[in-house]
């Protein structure tokens, strides 16, 4: 079925699926996406009338105002030119933003919470984590000492790719079962809460937690050279406490839209597919 998409703000991602779409055969008009599209972009009204309008993943790039690049524009006011009839998709919708659509009477959807993106997407950056270590270590992973904070989805299988080329896992995590199968994969397993004179050995630190975890007094307690990589969209390790103890860091949220653009725009593509199918 050839459907009208407009697709409004974010990065390569959505660059990526508005080609996806239009090769295949589907009517598609874009806006904001500029800087990462050879195609020229039409206006903001066109984009707001297709019948399926597309956001950005995560909606939101600071407190109120769309992910879109160059562009400063207000969800309420971009909800205030949407009709109730369209389909509008987004990922990583704030409550706020539900708010403000169910007050214009829009069903606002997020195909965020979709498992099969958010399983799809862990996997891309626990790839994409290990892509961005190689990159910033004069060391191999092998045999180095890896510690992997919090077990959801992006820890789970980061702690798994790092096993598998060799590193020596350990893995933070606050609920008992989450312990348990730490230790049942092999792993050294640490209480999220009580890393304190744990910390010690370790070459890399993955933060997967959307909290602060390691704080200013922690952070003194890893070795002078250890990498630490932030996955989490807000910090989780204290940048600036690192970078005061001068400890290589990076901040690496966002990682599928960054490395791999191509395959994060199919899994959205596939997502929305199944949710316009089901309703």
């Amino acid at each position: 079925m050839k459907r009208t998409f407009g697709i409004i703000g974010g990065d390569q991602r959505q660059a990526e699926l508005a080609k996806l779409l239009a090769v295949e055969g589907h009517e598609v008009y874009t806006y904001g996406l500029d800087r990462w599209s050879s195609e020229r972009c039409t206006s903001l009204d066109r984009a707001l009338s297709a019948p399926v309008v597309i956001l950005p993943l995560p909606l939101c790039r600071e407190e109120g105002m769309l992910n879109c690049d160059g562009v400063l524009l207000s969800t309420q006011e971009l909800f205030q030119q949407l009709r109730p009839e369209q389909r509008v998709l987004a990922g990583q919708i704030k409550p706020q933003q539900l708010q403000e659509a169910a007050k214009r009477g829009l069903l606002l959807e997020d195909y965020f919470l979709r498992e099969e993106l958010t399983i799809a997407n862990a996997a891309m950056t626990a790839e994409g984590a290990i892509q961005v270590a190689m990159e910033n270590l004069d060391r191999t992973l092998l045999n180095m000492e890896c510690l992997v904070i919090g077990f959801g989805r992006i820890g789970k299988l980061l702690s798994h790719r790092l096993h598998g080329i060799g590193a020596k896992v350990s893995a933070t995590a606050r609920k008992r079962e989450d312990l348990a199968w730490i230790r049942a994969y092999g792993w050294r397993a640490l209480d999220t809460e009580h890393l304190d004179g744990h910390l010690s050995s370790y070459g890399v630190v993955f933060n997967t937690v959307p909290s602060l975890v390691l704080n200013e007094y922690l952070l003194a307690q890893l070795p002078a050279d250890c990498l630490c990589i932030d996955l989490a969209s807000c910090q989780g390790i204290d940048l600036l406490a690192a970078e005061k103890r001068k400890l290589p860091y990076v901040w690496a949220r966002g990682l599928p839209g960054h490395l791999v653009p191509h395959t994060a725009a199919a899994m959205i593509r596939d997502t929305i597919d199944y949710i316009l199918l089901e309703r």
